[in-house]
C-alpha cells in the first residue's frame, strides 16, 4: 500500500499546488487536504476534510484515515486583513502546530512529518554573520511577527522528536519565496509601483523559486533516496544573492531611500491601507540582509534547486510586466544623455 498523505493549510496558494503534485507520485495512495476554510484552488483527487487544526478534531482526522505522513504547511507569515489579523496567524501558527503535534505524538501510523520553517529564524542584524549556517547560533533572536512564531514552532518540533525517535522529521527553512504567482509579503513589496528603501543600506537578499519549494516538499515527504537523509533541519534557497538596488533595477522601479524611523511609519501606513504586509520583521530584512548556506541541502537532502536566486528573481519580474523604469528604457536614456553631454559610455570619460 501506499503513502497516506495529509497536508494542511491546503486552501493557501502554495498547499494547494502541493496536494495536486504529490498525488501523482507513484509512492502515494491518497492525499487528505486539511484547512480551516474551503479551498479557492482545485485539490484535483485528494480528499478536503474542513477542520481547523487549533481543535482536537485534527486528532480523530489522522486516526480516521491512517495517515502516515504529515506535511504542516499551515505555517504562514502572510496576515489577513480581514477578522482575526495577526492574532490568528499567530494563534494558527503556534497553537495549531502544538495541537497538530500532540495529535501526531499519539498517532501510532505516523512515521514522517515534514514542517514549513523559514530562514526569518536566524533574524536579521548588524552583527550576523555573512552566513548562516542551521548550527549558527543566533545572535539575535527575532522578537515578533511570523520569525518568532517560526522559531516556537521550531521548539515545539523539536520536542515531538524526542518523543517520537521512530518518526522522521524534516524542517525546511525556506528564503524568501518569490515565482510568477507567490503571494508572499515580500512578493507584495516589489509588486509596489516605487520601492521604499532604507537610507544607507543596500541589503544582500536570497530566493528560492516557488517550483523548487514544491519539489524540496516532495522529496521530504518521501522516501529518503539512496546516500541522502531527508530527516533534519535544512536551509532552502537559490544559489548566489542579489542586492536590493540590483532587484529595483531589474524590476525597473525607483526607490525612495528614507531614514530608519521614517520606513518604519511607511510600513504601518502601508499596512493600515491594506496595500501590503511591510511588518518591522520585513523592514529588518530589508535593511541588513539575510544570506544563508545551502550544503546540507545539497550534501545530506540531496536537493539541487532548478532555479538560482538572480533567475528565480527574473522569473518573478517577467511576471509582473515593465516598471516606471524599464531597464531597456533606463539604458537607452542613459545613452541619449551621455551622447548629449559628449561622455563615452564604456569610459565613462568626457571626449
Amino acid at each position: 500500500m501506499g503513502k497516506v498523505v495529509l497536508v494542511t493549510g491546503a486552501a493557501r496558494q502554495l498547499g494547494s499546488r502541493f496536494v495536486r503534485r504529490i498525488q501523482h507520485d507513484p509512492e502515494v495512495e491518497r492525499v487528505v487536504a486539511v484547512d480551516a476554510v474551503p479551498p479557492e484552488h482545485d485539490l484535483g483527487g485528494a480528499e478536503f476534510v474542513r477542520t481547523d487544526i487549533r481543535q482536537p478534531m485534527i486528532a480523530k482526522v489522522l486516526a480516521q484515515h491512517s495517515v502516515d505522513t504529515v506535511v504542516h504547511l499551515d505555517v504562514t507569515g502572510s496576515t489577513p486583513l480581514g477578522a482575526g489579523g495577526r492574532t490568528q496567524v499567530k494563534e494558527t501558527n503556534v497553537i495549531g502546530t502544538m495541537q497538530l503535534l500532540g495529535a501526531c505524538q499519539k498517532a501510532p501510523t505516523v512515521r514522517r512529518l515534514v514542517v514549513k520553517s523559514t530562514t526569518s529564524v536566524y533574524g536579521s542584524a548588524p552583527r550576523d554573520p555573512a552566513v548562516f549556517r542551521e548550527t549558527t547560533p543566533v545572535k539575535s533572536l527575532p522578537s515578533g511577527g511570523f520569525a518568532k512564531d517560526a522559531v516556537e514552532v521550531e521548539g515545539y518540533v523539536r520536542g515531538f522528536a524526542r518523543r517520537r525517535p521512530d518518526v522522521a522529521v524534516a524542517v525546511l527553512r525556506f528564503a524568501n519565496i518569490l515565482g510568477p504567482d507567490a503571494d508572499t509579503p515580500l512578493a507584495e513589496f516589489f509588486a509596489l509601483p516605487v520601492l521604499p528603501t532604507v537610507f544607507g543600506y543596500d541589503p544582500r537578499l536570497q530566493f528560492v523559486h516557488q517550483d523548487d519549494v514544491l519539489a524540496v516538499l516532495v522529496l521530504a515527504a518521501l522516501e529518503a533516496r539512496r546516500g541522502t537523509l531527508n530527516s533534519g533541519t535544512f536551509n532552502i534557497a537559490g544559489d548566489g544573492v542579489l542586492l536590493l538596488s540590483q532587484t529595483a533595477r531589474r524590476l525597473g522601479k525607483p526607490t525612495v531611500p528614507v531614514l530608519l524611523p521614517a520606513v518604519t511609519w511607511i510600513g504601518q501606513l502601508l499596512r493600515t491601507a491594506g496595500v501590503t504586509d511591510f511588518a518591522p520583521e520585513q523592514i529588518r530584512l530589508l535593511t541588513h540582509g539575510r544570506v544563508v548556506d545551502t550544503t546540507e541541502m545539497r550534501d545530506t537532502l540531496g536537493f539541487e534547486p532548478a532555479y538560482t536566486t538572480a533567475e528565480t528573481f527574473h522569473d518573478f519580474a517577467l511576471g509582473h510586466g515593465p516598471g516606471l523604469l524599464p531597464p531597456a528604457r533606463l539604458a537607452a536614456a542613459v545613452d541619449r544623455l551621455a551622447a548629449a553631454v559628449g561622455t563615452d559610455t564604456d569610459t565613462g570619460v568626457r571626449r
